[in-house]
């Protein structure tokens, strides 16, 4: 059937794989509270007194106000889309081969390669439009920010990666979001390989430039395709092989989405004559 060996365990490795996805920026932003408390937890003040006291009522202040902050953030725009492993067939250069580099992948219609070959991917053509916001921010759009999405094709390969495709790149893509934190991109509905549920990886970077010098970005993570638009694309010809992967999975037992898909599960409209929409807000 041309699909590649896919192990449950390769797409998702656990918390510390998880955690090396989080990247330089996004550590340093979890770690600051630490490092300034203790920076400052120590040392007598002018009067000779210890400052230990103060330090902490200081920051049990701060941390209160950090909570009642964080619960009014969540209050205002829901719950923030969790961080999740790009996988083991990301292209973006943290395992083989890297896209992110190439002239070319700054795109909205990734269905064909770009440079040395124009191979199109086959499929029910599908858009997906992503609109970022700032969680911390009372969930403000994000203007100018990279999104780089992939996934997999009809027969459940990733390009750069599948056998007989390595030197294929489409399913890739780059955009930047305009005002409103809206992207969108021209793609085909993927496959359904065994021990996942269908879903698309996407990493968000600060900016064109860090993306496209694969720099660190801000969030990885996965959409999810709903089950009823899922059987009735898998019905149509060329994704035979998808029946039988579907119907061995649910949400609640994937591997990625199991721990909660809600905020991850996109809105999708069409058919398959006219082709998909999926739409999905993503907290960052």
């Amino acid at each position: 059937m041309g699909v590649m060996d896919h192990h449950i365990e390769d797409h998702d490795r656990g918390l510390a794989f998880d955690l090396a996805t989080l990247g330089r920026r996004r550590m340093l932003t979890l770690m600051g509270g630490a490092g300034l408390a203790a920076l400052t937890g120590c040392g007598t003040d002018h009067t000779g007194h210890n400052m230990a006291a103060s330090t902490t009522t200081t920051a049990t202040t701060a941390g209160t106000l950090a909570q009642s902050q964080g619960a009014a953030a969540a209050s205002d725009c829901g719950t923030e889309t969790p961080q999740e492993t790009g996988g083991p067939y990301p292209a973006d250069g943290t395992n083989g081969p890297n896209v992110l580099t190439e002239s070319g992948i700054v795109r909205s219609d990734i269905r064909s390669s770009f440079g040395t070959s124009t191979t199109t991917a086959k499929g029910v053509p599908l858009t997906v439009e992503l609109t970022i916001l700032d969680f911390d921010q009372s969930c403000a759009a994000i203007p100018g920010a990279a999104i780089y999405l992939w996934h997999c094709d009809i027969d459940g390969n990733y390009s750069m990666y599948g056998k007989g495709i390595t030197n294929e790149n489409y399913l890739r893509g780059v955009q930047e979001t305009d005002a409103q934190g809206k992207v969108k991109f021209t793609t085909i509905f993927p496959a359904a390989y065994s021990g996942r549920w269908p879903h698309i990886h996407f990493e968000i970077y600060p900016s064109l430039t860090e993306a496209t010098k694969a720099g660190d970005p801000i969030k990885t993570t996965q959409l999810a395709l709903p089950k009823d638009i899922c059987t009735t694309v898998y019905g149509t010809e060329g994704y035979s092989q998808s029946v039988r992967n579907l119907a061995q999975t649910s949400l609640e037992r994937d591997n990625v989405f199991g721990d909660g898909y809600q905020t991850q599960l996109a809105s999708v409209t069409g058919d398959v004559t006219a082709g998909y929409a999926a739409t999905l807000t993503v907290r960052v």
